[in-house]
């Protein structure tokens, strides 16, 4: 593998709406991020993340574009992006953006055009379709629930794909004049001194053409998206032409959001000639998910998170560098997710961090991850704001759940939990707007903020400043960004352990997933302790007892 700038990076994702609101309106803002560009910097960071805050309607909260050449006016202007970009270079840090380029808004230009001629140029940039007899070109069921087709504006006869919102109308990437156009878009920003890109649900790109019908999966008669994607096979055509006509010709920072990848191409994503620089690991994430809906998910158990991680690990060990994450924008809190209910405290969310951190990859922490913000609570569904999570209650009353038991399923894996306003403090919403919050503050932010954990030493944001040194320790860096990831103890119940192992050093992550103790075998003598979350550890000749929740970092002999 050859060795990159950005290997011994710490990434961080911003999701500029709910982090810092500079001017009051309730809407965090690109001001407001470079506000805390020093904080970022203080607390380790290199790449930074900023989910979308290009022109939109919003109606899925920025991922549906309407310019790509223009800062929505809720976050400001270009001149502020320009700014922020400055700004971050003379700390040394790297702007990435998102590339949302699957779908745009309904009221970009070019779907406007294309509502005006669908039979002309603008037409051919999206899948507009005759309706045959009154039926649909296919049942395929959209990711946020009914069909996939929806009328063409001022077309009876017509209809358009969109694999997402109504609002998100599919890119026609088989058309070439669609890609010239989205290459040279991208080109403009690297141009214009981003360092790269996070790129969305990139794998929709390609359909599986011609439209047809797939086996119904629920009582509504249509069919997952997924079975399409199966199916669908061509998708590195594009990828490759876009990697050599953007993103290599920069050497851009490049991390793809890629769900459905068959193993045989990984080497094709993240390979030293690979599509992307990296990709984010989901296995963890998608574990219970259930096609019937969120009602169905099975709950992850310490020992499934363990043997997910492990998975992904030995996949890409001889390809590529993975990216892990215990969450981001679209997922519920990763304390609230994957520490059994009810334990999370600060020793089991020091815990996660470490084990996740310390993997091989390039580790990214999503904003209030480093604090352990939780997943909030709601009092009806008119509290709650993403599309998904709607969409999900709906289907769960359908199903005959009740109305407070479908909105537990929202409160315990709706995106809006990550959404909640960055808690900076104590003070009137959290310290993120002095107006009111566009999302509510999660009640716990008076427990659970910045402030009081930059003054408590013992804090998890201290903890992950001390993991995020340790990575950069020259003692352990080398070992820890390009050593090998073995899996220690796979058979035990509730423990996660893996060393990180060169030609020089060997070392032990090794952790007590559960609230009671345990004692646990050594390979090997215990050369140094070099990081515990818990003030005492217990290490006697060839074993060592762990408390509840404890995780050891060690250095062995040999």
């Amino acid at each position: 593998m050859k060795k990159q700038w950005w290997h011994d990076k710490v990434a961080y994702q911003i999701y500029p709406k709910s982090f810092c609101d500079s001017n009051g309106d309730g809407i965090g803002d690109i001001q407001g991020i470079i506000s805390k560009l020093d904080y970022l910097k203080e607390l380790g960071v290199d790449i930074i993340w900023l989910s979308p805050c290009y022109l939109s309607p919003l109606a899925d909260q920025g991922y549906d574009i309407a310019d790509y050449y223009q800062i929505d006016p809720r976050f400001g202007t270009m001149d502020d992006m320009d700014e922020l970009i400055a700004e971050a270079k003379k700390r040394n840090m790297f702007i990435v953006m998102d590339l949302v380029v699957n779908h745009c808004s309904d009221e970009h230009e070019w779907f406007r055009k294309a509502c005006e001629d669908p039979d002309g140029e603008y037409g051919k940039f999206f899948y507009i379709e005759k309706a045959k007899d009154g039926k649909l070109p296919c049942n395929w069921r959209s990711y946020f629930g009914g069909p996939v087709w929806e009328k063409l504006p001022g077309h009876e006869d017509r209809y358009y794909l969109h694999v997402f919102h109504k609002k998100q109308p599919d890119l026609n990437w088989e058309n070439p004049r669609v890609r010239d156009e989205i290459y040279n878009m991208i080109n403009w920003w690297l141009d214009r001194g981003l360092a790269g890109f996070r790129i969305d649900a990139i794998i929709n790109i390609k359909k599986a053409l011609p439209f047809k019908d797939y086996p119904a999966d629920r009582e509504d008669g249509l069919s997952s998206v997924h079975n399409m994607l199966h199916e669908a096979v061509g998708v590195g055509q594009f990828l490759g032409e876009m990697r050599d006509r953007t993103f290599a010709p920069h050497q851009a920072f490049t991390v793809g959001e890629v769900f459905n990848e068959k193993e045989e191409e990984l080497p094709d994503f993240i390979g030293d000639n690979g599509y992307f620089s990296t990709m984010f690991d989901f296995a963890e994430t998608v574990f219970g998910n259930d096609r019937q809906g969120w009602h169905k998910s099975l709950d992850i158990t310490p020992d499934d998170y363990r043997n997910c991680v492990f998975a992904t690990q030995k996949k890409v060990e001889n390809i590529g560098f993975i990216s892990n994450i215990i969450e981001n924008h679209d997922e519920p809190r990763g304390v609230s997710r994957y520490i059994p209910a009810g334990e999370a405290c600060p020793a089991s969310k020091k815990l996660l961090a470490a084990l996740y951190f310390l993997l091989r990859g390039l580790p990214w922490i999503y904003q209030g991850q480093e604090i352990g913000m939780e997943n909030t609570t709601f009092s009806s569904i008119d509290e709650v704001d993403d599309i998904a999570s709607i969409d999900n209650y709906k289907v769960a009353l359908a199903a005959g759940v009740s109305e407070k038991e479908a909105l537990h399923y929202v409160e315990k894996y709706g995106r809006d939990n990550a959404r909640t306003p960055f808690q900076w403090d104590a003070s009137a919403n959290a310290g993120f707007t002095e107006g009111k919050p566009w999302l509510k503050v999660n009640p716990n932010y008076v427990s659970i903020n910045l402030k009081s954990q930059q003054e408590d030493p013992d804090s998890l944001y201290h903890f992950y400043r001390k993991l995020i040194s340790l990575r950069r320790n020259p003692a352990y860096q080398k070992t820890l960004i390009y050593g090998k990831l073995i899996p220690y103890l796979q058979d035990y119940h509730n423990v996660m352990a893996y060393f990180r192992k060169d030609e020089e050093q060997t070392l032990l992550i090794i952790g007590n997933y559960q609230r009671q103790e345990q004692t646990l075998p050594l390979p090997a003598p215990c050369k140094k302790l070099i990081l515990s979350n818990l003030p005492q550890a217990d290490i006697q000749g060839d074993q060592v007892h762990m408390a509840g929740y404890q995780v050891l970092v060690l250095e062995l002999e040999g």
